[in-house]
């Protein structure tokens, strides 16, 4: 008996000029697109490119669209699609495409950089440092971040109005909202998340929680938390009086600067400046 077979559309070529072609694969029980992918390199397309090297979701590499959508290849089920119907397999549509599936994301690596790192107060007397749970449970999910950019892929900001220059997409509002609600840290990050990240750029569309592989709350749990702590902090008037006498409405918190790229180094040891995953995997 014969296996059955679909048909996928995949995109070939590369930022100035590319086409799509169509593939027959046979299909299995459990089979993903990245193992369709991966068979048509081995029996078809030798020369397809795509990134990828875990798969197994962890490590964010194999991101592309598939039928429109910003996913994981490795964690999207082919039985998840209509018998008969092509599926077609793109690139990240928000960033210049190097070769067929693979993406230059080294803007968000640069975007990293940026960031000044976690910077604790002192420990306690006794040489330890203490938290309130509710405080952890908070930013927990956000450690969660996979860096696989699909929430930067779909946010409109960056893919439709290219507003790279001023904007640092949801992924590194995550990581701002992840220091500005850590109880330990002393750095006042939130002038720089107003005017270098552009934190006013989210209209809140949702977007990019809705295609979060690791189910992250990113617009209610983060970024709308962040709008508002600097919306208290920039026009607030009580604030706004003690930024006039004080030049820092939160006494607590040392201002940050901005950082100078390639050379921040994240004590937490939860953000390295390649974005944790070196060259994202196999190409």
């Amino acid at each position: 008996m014969a296996e059955p077979k679909a048909r996928l559309r995949v995109f070939r070529g590369t930022e100035e000029a590319g086409d799509f072609q169509t593939y027959d694969v046979e299909t299995y029980p459990g089979m993903v697109v990245l193992d369709a992918i991966h068979d048509i390199q081995a029996k078809q397309s030798p020369d397809l490119a795509v990134r990828w090297n875990c798969k197994a979701g962890r490590c964010g590499s194999c991101s592309a669209e598939i039928n429109g959508k910003p996913r994981l290849l490795c964690m999207t089920r082919m039985s998840a699609f209509p018998e008969g119907e092509p599926i077609t397999v793109t690139p990240m549509r928000a960033f210049p495409i190097i070769k067929d599936l693979v993406t230059d994301v080294s803007w968000n690596f640069e975007m990293a950089k940026k960031i000044p790192p976690f910077k604790p107060r002192p420990r306690d007397a006794d040489g330890h440092w203490r938290m309130q749970q509710m405080d952890i449970d908070r930013i927990q999910e956000f450690r969660k971040c996979i860096e696989c950019f699909l929430c930067q892929d779909v946010c409109h900001v960056v893919r439709d109005h290219q507003k790279k220059e001023v904007f640092s997409g949801p992924r590194f509002l995550i990581h701002l909202a992840t220091l500005d609600m850590h109880p330990l840290d002393t750095l006042d990050r939130r002038d720089m998340i107003k005017k270098d990240f552009g934190v006013g750029y989210c209209n809140i569309t949702k977007c990019c929680t809705e295609v979060c592989p690791e189910h992250i709350t990113i617009t209610d749990n983060g970024i709308i938390p962040l709008k508002e702590r600097v919306a208290d902090d920039h026009y607030d008037p009580v604030r706004w009086l003690l930024r006039k006498f004080t030049g820092n409405p939160r006494p607590n918190k040392v201002p940050a600067q901005p950082t100078e790229a390639g050379k921040t180094a994240d004590v937490s040891g939860t953000h390295r400046v390649d974005g944790g995953h070196g060259n994202k995997g196999k190409a």
